[in-house]
């Protein structure tokens, strides 16, 4: 028997030593890549089941990023290491070794090429989202904060897998008594557990303790022991039933697709953005073209009227005044330079790029869409008036104005109601909304259980027998069935005290109203967003019809006012007043331009129907039929 108790000891030692080896050896980094799989698997599930397909996700961005390559390149001032990136970090005392996986390549499209001459990264408007979709610090934030969603779905999950436990411990006991002799030892210990709870609410757990206890004297006797027990309770009231049990999994799921709701419903508000500052950033910059050639303009009419004065065919006062114009003209061309430079330094920030790197945008995007508006709406720039009835006879008959309406309008100036109707459809957010109000009615029902009694059967086993330096001298425990000790029985909780509960149940009620209220409101205010697009399309529409005509009408009246002037039959102020027009007039037809092209994008966004890649490239609505 002693020798078995030695070829035991020594198995048990060697089982002791394996578990602490492959303990050690599990480094960071594993458990990085396990966390990684986990969620990566969790929402192409979620991504499938919300939107009918998946694609890859990942939350780590590119070593090289534009920024860094911006910001190494033209030398930029910067705090730290931090400016650069994660991986640039010194690391601080006690830093793991292997903290996480290497971090190379690029997830997304990115302008690789920095000028090195100092010349300016020039951007188009397709660049500027790409740049946007792998730099934007927002952008970042929303996918983590999916990432984060299905790691707590993980861990919701988790109380429904086999859950495993073991615990290794070794003591050197020394036990003394009042006749002077003293007993030693050493005690090995190990527990393995199972535990595994049903989504009916049913848990079961079962352990195996392994003991080995062997005295230091001079026959060194040891002894084996070993108990394994059972335990499992089922839940018949309180707590019963699979929709009260797998509640905060349920909920954990949704938060999930929640999430990607919110992804992608900022990938569209950023690309939306993106887009809408572009052009801004664009339109600013004709407004410094139109003051430039206004101050020019005037410049050389300064000096016109300074020949005609000094000829004595032009009062000096119109000389004046021809040069006070000619001041507030390089006011206005030094404040539109400025405007422009301000406009582009917070658009970098947008796109997630140092406010002073050298980087431009580039000015044919405005022409490209400037001949795109001139081929959808040139029929109604070509029209002779839209504002009045055009069938007068005489100078007295009376005005007939003609209302703006959705005749001759763009691809997506869609009746409010259809609108409206497509929005309500395609808001992921209202999708959202109304998913909040289907969780809060299962509150209501996890609360309502919360009142019940409690009632629910339990039982137990054990077998087996545990040793310690009192029992080292007692032979090997062995398993038998038949020789343990069995208990079930059934656990009554009395609901006496349920204050706690009815406060819940009443409060999941007015948490219930809440979100129906949240409804409602959205509803509403997604109508007023959709219509409000619809009414800015109308308006810039006709603005960009309207200043195009001015336009033409400015630039006549710019050459028929010189050549009056010329000719002694007008005077510099009419001269200088016609330059204004033409001016306001340049700027005006270009923030038409600008807004009804922000208002397409805005009111695709609005209803929900503006697809954007993670890339961050748009794909467009196209209307199946536009009603008239």
């Amino acid at each position: 028997m002693r020798r078995s108790g030695k070829t035991t000891s020594r198995r048990f030692c060697t089982f002791l030593s394996l578990c602490v080896v492959l303990a050690a050896g599990c480094e960071p980094i594993w458990y990085w890549r396990q966390a990684d799989k986990a969620a990566t698997g969790i929402i192409a599930q979620q991504q499938h089941e919300a939107f009918g397909e998946s694609s890859p996700f990942t939350i780590e961005r590119p070593v090289d990023t534009l920024r860094r390559r911006l910001m190494v390149t033209q030398d930029l001032p910067r705090t730290g290491d931090a400016s650069l990136g994660t991986d640039q970090l010194t690391p601080i005392d006690h830093w793991p070794a292997k903290a996480r996986p290497d971090l190379t390549g690029s997830a997304y499209p990115d302008p690789s090429e920095v000028p090195v001459d100092g010349a300016p990264l020039v951007v188009t408007m397709f660049q500027a989202m790409q740049i946007a979709a792998a730099n934007s610090r927002d952008y970042q934030t929303r996918k983590e904060d999916v990432y984060k969603a299905a790691l707590a779905l993980d861990l919701e999950d988790l109380e429904f897998r086999n859950t495993f436990a073991g615990v290794l411990d070794a003591f050197r006991l020394d036990s003394p008594s009042r006749k002077g002799t003293t007993v030693r030892g050493n005690e090995y210990g190990g527990s393995f557990d199972w535990s595994k709870k049903f989504k009916t609410g049913a848990e079961v757990t079962a352990g195996l303790a392994l003991d080995l206890v062997k005295l230091i004297t001079a026959d060194g006797e040891s002894s084996f022991g070993i108990v394994a027990d059972a335990t499992i309770s089922i839940p018949l009231l309180r707590g019963a039933g699979r929709y009260i049990v797998t509640e905060p999994m349920t909920q954990a799921q949704r938060n999930v697709v929640y999430a990607l709701y919110t992804l992608e419903r900022f990938k569209k508000t950023l690309a939306v953005r993106v887009a809408s500052e572009f052009l801004s950033v664009l339109q600013q910059l004709d407004q410094v073209k139109n003051a430039a050639e206004n101050y020019t303009t005037l410049t050389l009419g300064v000096r016109r009227s300074r020949r005609l004065a000094d000829a004595g065919r032009l009062p000096e006062i119109q000389v004046d005044q021809a040069r006070q114009d000619e001041l507030r003209a390089r006011e206005r061309w030094i404040s539109a330079q400025e405007s422009y430079k301000q406009r582009l330094d917070r658009f970098k920030i947008t796109i997630g790029m140092p406010t002073d790197a050298n980087i431009s945008l580039d000015p044919a995007e405005l022409q490209r869409l400037a001949d795109t508006a001139r081929q959808e709406l040139g029929e109604k720039v070509d029209q002779a008036d839209t504002t009045v009835d055009q069938a007068p006879t005489t100078a007295d008959a009376p005005v007939v104005l003609v209302p703006a309406s959705r005749e001759d309008g763009g691809r997506l100036e869609l009746p409010p109601e259809e609108a409206a109707s497509v929005a309500l459809t395609n808001r992921l957010d209202m999708r959202t909304a109304i998913g909040r109000v289907f969780d809060a009615q299962r509150k209501v029902i996890v609360a309502a259980n919360a009142l019940k009694m409690g009632l629910s059967l339990t039982g137990t086993g054990r077998i087996g027998e545990s040793r310690s330096l009192g029992s080292a001298r007692s032979p090997n425990a062995q398993l038998h069935l038949d020789d343990g000790q069995y208990a079930y029985g059934v656990t009554l909780d009395l609901p006496l005290e349920r204050t706690a509960e009815q406060n819940a149940y009443r409060t999941s009620f007015i948490t219930l109203e809440q979100n129906v209220r949240s409804v409602q409101e959205l509803e509403d205010q997604i109508k007023l967003e959709v219509r409000d697009a619809l009414r800015t399309l109308l308006l810039s529409r006709e603005s960009f019809v309207i200043q195009s005509k001015a336009v033409t009408l400015a630039e006549r009246r710019v050459q028929s006012t010189a050549l009056f002037l010329q000719a002694g039959r007008a005077e510099v102020r009419d001269v200088l007043e016609a330059q204004q027009s033409l001016v306001n007039a340049q700027d005006a037809v270009t923030a038409a331009l600008v807004n009804y092209r922000i208002a397409e994008l805005e009111l695709q966004r609005d209803m929900g129907v503006l697809e954007v890649d993670d890339e961050g490239l748009w794909h467009e609505y196209s209307p199946p039929t536009v009603s008239q």
